[in-house]
């Protein structure tokens, strides 16, 4: 299949992708290159090949969902770059001066 300018910019316009003109003919002959790329793989048999479902043969295995109290306070201001009286102090996002 070949990537002509008019099926380009018919393909442009149905993504609503705006291009400058001298970007056109770069963005063209990639997609030209993709589309010559799958072609190739598509000349490959595959008829005895099982799909891949995970890329390596590892099981992941979940770990024990355990209760637990969690972190004490002190413990969590330790992580903190800054803390007063019991909580993290944190830099001012809004402004209010309005």
């Amino acid at each position: 299949m070949e990537i002509t300018p008019q099926l380009f910019d018919e393909l442009a316009h149905l993504a609503r992708l705006q291009f400058a003109d001298n970007e056109k003919d770069a963005i063209r002959l990639d997609m030209q290159k993709m589309i010559q790329f799958v072609e190739k793989l598509n000349e490959i048999d595959t008829t005895n090949v099982a799909p891949l479902v995970h890329i390596t043969s590892a099981i992941q295995q979940p770990r024990a969902d355990i209760a637990n109290n969690g972190n004490t306070t002190a413990e969590v201001l330790l992580n903190a770059p800054a803390s007063k009286n019991n909580y993290i102090l944190v830099p001012k996002v809004i402004d209010n001066t309005n």
